[in-house]
This record gives C-alpha cells, structure tokens and sequence, in this order.
C-alpha cells in the first residue's frame, strides 16, 4: 500500500429536501482508502451508509464536501469506480453473458474481447455453464454473481459493495463472501463495502468503519 488515498471524502455533509422539511443524513464525514484496501462499513439501519456510498460513486453529488479519487475531485460516475448494490439491477431481457458484457460494449470494446472476458469473470464468479440463462432463470445468489462479474468488467480500480447479500440465506451468503475474498485476493482491487453483520464485516476486513445513527458520522 501507498501513502496516498486512492479514494477519499472530505466533510461530506448531506441534506435531503422533503414536503415536511430537511432531513440530514450524513454530517461532517469523512474517510480515506488506500490501493488494495478491504473496507467494511458498518451502522444502523437510515445511518446514511448507501447516501455516502452513492456519493462516492459519483452518482449523486453531496451537499457540501468533496470527493477525491486519486489527485483529481470526483464530479461524476467514473469507470474506474465500479458499484453493486442491495438489488442485482440486471437487465431482464439479456442473458447473464449479455449482462455482464454490457460496460465493455458502451466502452467501445469489439465484441469477440468483450465476450472473452465476460466468459472469463462468469467462470471466476462460478457460473460456468450458466452464460445464456436470463436473471429469471437465475436464483437470487446467481443474480449476485452476475451482477458482481458486470461491475468487474470494466476493471475498475475501487469496487464499491451496497449489502449486496443481504437479502440471500445465511449459507448463500457465506459461499459469496468466500467468492468475494477470492476475487480481492486474486485482483487486489480497492474495496468498500457496506454490511449490517459485524462479524462479516470482522472476518471480510482490513478496517472498519462505524457509522453513528443519522446524521451519520
């Protein structure tokens, strides 16, 4: 590891605008992750855990703050920050092969590489066998798998993780965080991912983070 953040927050405050008055849900927070990093977050539930998470993917922009991936400010979803959430977000009408080929194609990529290396993050993930089979022939795990190959596809340099196993069983869930480990270990890519389970959190983790109840801090 270097000295010097891969990714980092700076007094990341943010307010959301409702009919019945502001809600802040992240005060003054702040974080840093080194290359080749494994962070878990951890807090109560409307702590504000997938607000900071979005914002660090640039996908929603923070109400007073700053984002740094690298030397440069985050002003926007970039590819070298992949994301996966709660819910697997396939698309229902392509195939898990198609899925996960998706970023590699609005890249620009030919589509014999493309499919070369989707075939080979399927495989990674362990879903030899199973390249032409729609989210709806898939169960909620292999979801996961597919959408977890399709945030690695365009090789990001950080891997943002919003509780993406919370909805599976507890053995489904095990199996995952095996597969997860694996991939980190063989990639060594930045990872931030936020869970309710503190003992997942302990054995997944280089650190942890704790959120305070909302406002999160």
């Amino acid at each position: 590891m270097t000295d010097r953040p891969i990714l980092s927050a700076h007094r990341i405050t943010h307010i959301y605008p409702t009919p019945r008055g502001e809600i802040l849900a992240l005060r003054e927070v702040s974080l840093t992750l080194q290359p080749g990093e494994f962070v878990c977050l951890v807090g109560p539930s409307g702590c504000g855990k997938t607000t900071l998470l979005r914002i660090l993917a640039g996908l929603l922009p923070p109400t007073r703050g700053e984002v740094w991936l690298g030397e440069q400010p985050l002003r926007g979803p970039d590819r070298r920050v992949g994301i996966v959430f709660q819910k697997d977000s396939l698309l229902p009408w392509r195939t898990a092969m198609e899925n996960v080929r998706l970023p590699l194609e609005l890249s620009g990529w030919p589509r014999p590489e493309a499919a070369g290396r989707a075939q080979a993050l399927l495989e990674q993930v362990g879903l030899q066998g199973f390249e032409h089979a729609y989210p709806r022939e898939l169960s909620g795990g292999m979801q996961q798998r597919v959408a977890l190959a399709r945030a690695l596809a365009a090789d990001p340099e950080i891997l943002l993780l919003d509780e993406p196993f919370a909805t599976l069983d507890a053995i489904t869930r095990e199996r995952l965080n095996e597969v997860l480990v694996e991939l980190w270990e063989r990639q060594r890519k930045t990872v931030l991912m936020v869970t309710h389970d503190v003992q997942e959190a302990a054995w997944l983790a280089d650190r942890v983070l704790i959120m305070s109840p909302r406002p999160g801090t």
